[in-house]
């Protein structure tokens, strides 16, 4: 069983707040002309198809009945969450859909806190809640113009916090390269499935022959998702959830970065504030996890 280094999470819950957002831009090209279980099911697959050597090479699959349990409720809420996300970037600007989400790390800490026993000290709780009154100056008044679409980053934030919740809770027993694994392969067969029965009935639940252009960025979609969930899987690893919330916040400037290069996206003066704020929330958690570790290793005065 894997102990808790916090500084390795931390490392590998950036990388993941760097890719995802990636991955989610190329959802957002896509999103105009490619279904939205096609995007979902290749995604998926890509990840079964990646992951499936990795874990023969490894040894196969060891994990317990348990694990698996939570891993069909892990990937239910995977499916969920990325799709609302995927249906939200058809409506709303990167940077904007992702600061929506950002509810998530604040419900995350909650529940850290109350299901899993996990310590929450005044000073990360305050930088959290830093972070979240941040997130609030980057979302601008927009429903009156998207309407109901608006909520959906709301839906991701719910159901990834719930999601970061059970990955948490199997992450110390399961290799990760299996859990990833077992998730890709269910939720292929599941999306596989609903198209088998549901095609047809509406747009969004079709299969449409994608072009060259469009093939290569769903190859990137599946790629990018699967190195940056397995990136956060491993965090998870490492680090409690309570100290991870508040740096999913990272990832608000690199969707801003990634809306503004691919899509010229730019938040204006009060979100750009609120960035700001988010970043540096974070960035004092880094700075509290340092701290700690040290005062941890630091040998115990001589007795007199």
């Amino acid at each position: 069983m894997a102990t808790d280094r916090p500084l390795l999470g931390v490392l590998l819950m950036l990388g993941f707040c760097a890719l995802a957002p990636m991955g989610d831009s190329m959802a957002k090209l896509l999103g105009a002309t490619i279904p939205l279980l096609q995007l979902l099911l290749v995604r998926f697959a890509i990840q079964a198809a990646l992951l499936a050597p990795l874990v023969l090479a490894g040894g196969g699959m060891r994990l317990s009945n348990r694990v698996l349990r939570l891993s069909a409720l892990r990937t239910a809420l995977h499916i969920s969450g990325i799709g609302a996300m995927f249906a939200s970037l058809r409506f709303l600007p990167l940077a904007d859909a992702v600061a929506i989400a950002f509810v998530m790390p604040f419900i995350l800490l909650l529940l850290g806190r109350f299901f899993l026993d996990e310590e929450v000290g005044p000073r990360r709780l305050s930088a959290c809640a830093v972070g979240f009154l941040g997130t609030m100056l980057v979302v601008q008044p927009s429903f009156t113009e998207v309407g109901a679409p608006a909520l959906l980053p709301l839906v991701v934030a719910v159901v990834f916090a719930l999601f970061m919740l059970v990955t948490r809770r199997i992450a110390k027993e399961a290799d990760p390269l299996a859990l990833q694994f077992v998730s890709g392969l269910m939720a292929s067969g599941v999306l596989a499935l609903a198209w088998a029965v549901l095609g047809g009935l509406h747009p969004d639940l079709d299969v449409v022959w994608p072009a060259g252009r469009e093939v290569a960025l769903l190859v990137a979609i599946g790629v990018l998702g699967t190195v940056a969930h397995l990136l956060m899987t491993w965090s998870l690893r490492f680090a409690p959830s309570a100290t991870l919330a508040p740096m999913q916040y990272l990832e608000i400037p690199f969707a801003t970065l990634i809306g503004w290069l691919v899509f010229r996206d730019l938040p204006d003066g009060l979100a750009a504030l609120g960035i700001a704020v988010t970043v540096g929330a974070g960035l004092y958690i880094i700075y509290r996890e340092q701290m700690t570790a040290r005062a941890l290793t630091r040998p115990a005065p001589p007795a007199i």
